[in-house]
């Protein structure tokens, strides 16, 4: 597995009454990529743990005014996650099992070489890394929601995974736009498992469903005793995704007062706890995904507008299900499956052409999530039988269809034209379209959600292929 070197970056305080060890490690610790904090004893020491955050804390056992293993007593009050360890020029056995007795990381004698000092980093750094990995790894499991795929294939999707495969190799922030239920989390997961940060943690955070009180420590964590009810220190989300990615979908709902903060870690890579004085640098790529227009927000003082053009490095603006309505039948039949719990290739004729008729005719304001739960619906309702339009909810298909499976051409009395190709289903949509507008082709490639050179290649094929069939 590749680590993230950014992951491996620790926050360590030195403390140790030599004036010239406290130099010398401050001098390579920061040369090897650590934030250091030195300390001449151990109730200064202690003071940087109360208002600072530190991965590690590397502590003389005697020391003038609070011995190391003092200060290590009260650091596991007030600095649970902090790792100590502990360094002596009197090694004992004694006081070897104190230390360990008390929760210290490692114990070591003094001279000691910088590489084993290194080594002892090194493994503080991994414990870091494997915990907030299993943080992280369970909140995606509990935010998992079916497979990381996107279906469909008309012009709109074809442009999404495009860009998608185009930015995802990058750091760079993206923000994600679309109606709800259209897939902005699916998307986030996306760039995420095909970027260079994919063994490291995905953190999904819905901003919309965060308390305004409490959104800055469930975000940026806080120490014990920063407010009332904070009786353990908290990581916040953004320590959590350290090395990873940390995507806030509804990042339009936050408040003017965490937009601000957020806007710092953008341009400084920098977070403070609620309850700190000192920042420190957490290595997180963030995606933002919303519903909202941040455009008007802004020209409404709702939203900050370096932030917006902050987070808007990248754009990807997601279709609505009713601007492609070509992947609805691809869609429903992947949708099925995942509520059957079976393979598509078990369920693909359960759909009759009628029902698909039906949701080819719903306008689908829930898009693609709404369609998940009717598949649902129908399959429950249905009792693992072929589904027909009676298994429908009663809101779907009620509406005259803008175009339609089973819809026949009659040439004659009686005579019926045989089943269509969906390439015939979608060009008599795009016609059917471009007549509404009366020929106004750019009307109706935005209606289309296609781009105007991708409605004149349609037209041209259809030429063709009359001229070639006449």
């Amino acid at each position: 597995m590749v680590q993230s070197n950014a992951a491996r970056r620790l926050r360590v305080l030195f403390a140790d009454d030599e004036p010239h060890l406290r130099e010398l490690v401050h001098g390579e610790l920061t040369r090897l990529g650590h934030q250091v904090t030195v300390c001449p004893d151990g109730v200064c020491a202690l003071k940087a743990l109360e208002k600072g955050t530190y991965d590690a804390a590397i502590l003389d056992i005697r020391m003038p005014g609070m011995s190391g293993l003092e200060v290590l007593t009260r650091l596991k009050q007030v600095a649970p996650h902090t790792e100590a360890i502990l360094l002596t020029g009197y090694a004992s056995l004694e006081s070897a099992v104190e230390a360990l007795r008390l929760g210290a990381f490692e114990y070591i004698t003094k001279p000691c070489k910088l590489a084993e000092l290194e080594a002892v980093l090194r493994r503080v750094a991994e414990k870091k890394e494997l915990t907030m990995h299993n943080l992280a790894l369970q909140r995606r499991v509990r935010a998992a929601e079916g497979p990381t795929v996107l279906i469909g294939e008309s012009p709109a999707m074809q442009q999404v995974r495009r860009l998608i495969a185009t930015i995802a190799p990058t750091d760079a922030t993206v923000l994600i736009l679309g109606e709800t239920g259209t897939g902005k989390e699916l998307v986030a997961r996306l760039i995420f498992e095909q970027s260079r940060r994919a063994h490291m943690p995905f953190v999904p955070v819905n901003c919309g469903a965060l308390s305004e009180n409490l959104a800055e420590s469930e975000l940026f964590g806080h120490r014990k005793g920063a407010f009332t009810g904070a009786d353990r220190d908290h990581k916040g989300l953004f320590e959590v995704a350290n090395g990873g990615t940390l995507f806030l979908d509804e990042v339009g709902e936050l408040s003017k007062n965490i937009q601000v903060k957020l806007l710092r870690f953008l341009e400084s890579g920098e977070i403070r706890r609620v309850g700190e004085t000192e920042p420190f640098r957490t290595d997180v790529r963030v995606l933002c995904a919303t519903n909202r227009n941040l455009r008007e927000m802004v020209a409404h003082d709702e939203f900050r507008e370096d932030l917006y053009f902050r987070i808007n490095t990248f754009e990807i603006q997601l279709p609505a299900l009713r601007e492609r309505r070509c992947d609805i039948p691809e869609l429903a039949r992947h949708l099925l499956a995942r509520a059957a719990r079976r393979p598509v290739e078990q369920v693909a004729e359960m759909l009759r052409p009628d029902t698909l008729d039906a949701l080819l005719e719903h306008d689908w304001p829930g898009n693609v999530r709404e369609l998940a739960n009717v598949m649902e619906h129908a399959w429950i309702v249905s009792g693992g039988g072929t589904i027909t339009p009676e298994h429908l909810p009663r809101h779907v298909g009620q509406r005259g269809a803008s175009f339609s499976f089973t819809a026949v051409r009659q040439h004659g009395p009686g005579e019926v034209s045989p089943p269509r190709t969906l390439r015939e289903v979608e060009m008599e949509h795009v016609l059917r379209v471009l007549e509404k507008h009366g020929g106004n082709k750019p009307a109706a490639a935005a209606e289309l959600g296609i781009s105007l050179k991708t409605l004149y290649n349609k037209l041209h094929q259809l030429e063709a292929e009359r001229k070639q069939a006449g």
